[in-house]
């Protein structure tokens, strides 16, 4: 073989690789999820989380700088040289494939979470009523606590860079209960792409080549303890969107500070709300004047916020993520986000909300 044609090759070996390895969860959970994984998440997070901006960042911004200066280089002989420059970015790919996978994707093919807590994956729309009923309660109590008026919305008292460190007390909670849920080596930082990142429609990523977590900072700052402990989640190896979503909303509650156990169950609240728009709109009709004022007010700015940024290119972006996540052992796409309430009302069948 010419060694031109070598490293598309590797890729197609990656390909076919990852088909099989499919079959082979509890391998990987075994050999890289939690031993390969966590070695090399930690060290990165432990250099890169020294750095007060993010390195991932930067290192996207040198990227993008080479590719533009590549397809511009090429631009006259792209029409002669088809075939050649072809393979080059083939084989630039493969090794951006193999470096994806082998520092964080393969955690896409790990144990899931449903079976690694032993928590069943159907539920009846009782289970759900009686959930999204316990959760309403519990949010208008920690409302209430917190702005001791009924109507009033929540306003979050504290700086980014604080609450970082905050959320850390959550997952050490978290970790007392549940070891395999540990946190060390905090390197979350606000997105450098916060504005696009708004314009796309998301509130944060993984940087999956330095484990740094990046929060857009612009979102309603209610909501953001619970969006942070969802990426420092997927730096802990979890993939799965919902699953995410799941160990962000135990943080977040485990936490002793009101605002942070507010931004987890309100965040839930949302989603049982949003699933009963779809289940039943009358139950969810009868649900709404049980919750506080100012809870709705709340939503109702992240609801502001979102339309104010709404535009074609949103749709085009969260198409891609959802055949994003359909390609990577996610296969409602997309809608994995909101699936965490099956997580959720199974876990909370036999316990009570804290």
């Amino acid at each position: 073989m010419k060694p031109k044609y070598r490293l598309p090759f590797f890729l197609v070996i990656q390909i076919i690789t990852l088909q099989v390895i499919a079959y082979f969860p509890e391998l990987v959970e075994r050999c890289y999820s939690t031993s390969f994984y966590q070695t090399v998440s930690k060290m990165e997070r432990f250099v890169f989380g020294k750095l007060p901006f993010s390195f991932g960042d930067c290192l996207y911004f040198v990227v993008l700088f080479f590719i533009i200066k590549w397809l511009w280089i090429k631009r006259k002989s792209w029409k002669m040289e088809w075939k050649r420059n072809l393979v080059q970015l083939i084989s630039v790919f493969s090794i951006f494939y193999f470096c994806f996978h082998i520092f964080w994707a393969l955690n896409y093919y790990r144990t899931p979470l449903f079976e690694k807590m032993h928590l069943e994956r159907e539920y009846s729309d009782a289970d759900l009523l009686n959930f999204t009923e316990k959760v309403i309660e519990k949010t208008n109590e920690i409302h209430y606590q917190i702005t001791k008026k009924v109507s009033e919305k929540v306003i979050f008292p504290y700086s980014i860079n604080q609450a970082f460190l905050l959320n850390l007390e959550g997952y050490s909670e978290l970790q007392n209960e549940y070891p395999f849920f540990e946190y060390s080596n905090l390197s979350v930082k606000k997105s450098l792409f916060s504005l696009p990142l708004t314009y796309m429609g998301f509130g944060g990523y993984l940087n999956p080549f330095t484990n740094e977590a990046q929060v857009n900072d612009l979102l309603p700052m209610y909501s953001f303890p619970t969006t942070t402990c969802h990426e420092m989640a997927h730096q802990m190896g979890y993939a799965s969107e919902s699953e995410c979503n799941f160990i962000g909303f135990l943080a977040s509650i485990k936490n002793k500070n009101l605002y942070f156990q507010y931004s987890g169950y309100s965040v839930a609240l949302r989603y049982c709300l949003a699933n009963w728009e779809v289940r039943n709109p009358r139950v969810l009709k009868a649900l709404l004047p049980t919750i506080h004022l100012g809870i709705l007010k709340n939503y109702k700015e992240s609801d502001v916020f979102w339309k104010a940024y709404q535009t074609p290119i949103e749709k085009g972006f969260l198409l891609f993520y959802d055949q994003f996540l359909k390609l990577n052992q996610q296969k409602e796409g997309m809608d994995s986000y909101s699936k965490f309430v099956d997580l959720l009302v199974n876990y909370y069948k036999n316990k009570a909300l804290r």
